[in-house]
């Protein structure tokens, strides 16, 4: 299995959500670093009812009362998405700037919420030095979640091939999140007959990984068509858009064609509404895979 990348590509400037005591927190990796989204730790720490307001006021505090007008620069606004599943620029700082910020709430989470803050970051410069450890810790979050170790394999694989997808798009002039997504939903309504939010809709999900809540035959199909569209891509030297939604398109169509021939001979849809949802554990901190599953919207 192919290791994560080490290069910094666009999908690994996306965001991905953590979870601190069943609360979710926005971050994105930005400049080789993990930055959070202020608003989402300050509501974590229940502070204030209102972080929206309480931040300016914080911000004054940290200038006026505790010379921190270095601190605050070193603030980045990037943009994350919000409960309308739209992106807004938001503020959002790294380890070492968020450390210091939460310094200056009080909270009796403050103290846990470092360690655990100093642990999600250590662990991200681990990965760095080390791709195989993100492998390791995506195995140990599904084996948690009471996933088989079969679909483990599986499941595992799928991230590979998609990961090796994304590059050869990004490699190939696909740089921006929407033709991302509608890539990804040309393969599948090739390949399923159903965009990935028909697909989720299908099997009653929301806003939970699609892939997470596939069979081994759906994650086998997802696979063909991903791998298939992928050698198309690099055998017709496909550049840009245009000609990479080519290529889904084909690439789909030969994982759909393969799964309608598989229904026919063995009776039997590969399609299905199961779902993973009464599997989901507690414990699990973190969607162990990015994916573009849905389409543009």
């Amino acid at each position: 299995m192919a290791n994560i990348p080490k290069k910094t590509t666009f999908k690994e400037k996306e965001s991905k959500l953590v979870v601190f005591e069943d609360n979710q927190i926005r971050r994105i990796f930005h400049n080789d670093k993990w930055y959070f989204s202020i608003l989402d730790v300050i509501r974590v720490l229940e502070c204030t009812t209102d972080p929206r307001r309480y931040w300016p006021e914080l911000k004054k505090q940290l200038i006026d009362n505790e010379g921190f007008a270095q601190l605050l620069g070193k603030i980045e606004q990037l943009k994350l998405e919000s409960s309308d599943r739209k992106k807004y620029l938001t503020d959002t700082a790294n380890t070492e700037t968020m450390l210091r910020i939460i310094q200056s709430i009080p909270s009796p989470k403050a103290e846990p919420f470092k360690r655990w803050l100093a642990q999600v970051g250590y662990e991200r410069i681990q990965e760095i030095e080390d791709p195989e450890l993100a492998t390791k810790r995506t195995r140990a979050i599904y084996k948690a979640k009471g996933y088989s170790d079969a679909w483990i394999e599986k499941r595992m694989r799928g991230i590979a091939i998609r990961e090796e997808l994304t590059d050869e798009w990004d490699n190939r002039g696909v740089k921006i999140q929407r033709e991302y997504a509608i890539l990804t939903a040309e393969i599948s309504k090739a390949t399923f007959g159903m965009t990935p939010s028909e697909y989720k809709e299908h099997k009653g999900l929301q806003r939970e990984n699609l892939r997470d809540h596939m069979t081994d035959l759906e994650l086998i199909f997802s696979m063909l068509g991903e791998a298939a569209t992928k050698e198309i891509a690099v055998n017709q030297n496909a550049q840009g858009f245009d000609e990479n939604k080519r290529a889904a398109k084909t690439g789909g169509k030969i994982a759909g064609n393969a799964r309608l021939h598989l229904e026919k001979e063995s009776g039997k849809r590969v399609i299905s509404k199961e779902n993973y949802l009464n599997n989901q554990s507690s414990i699990v901190t973190e969607t162990p895979a990015l994916e573009f599953e849905d389409e543009f919207e």
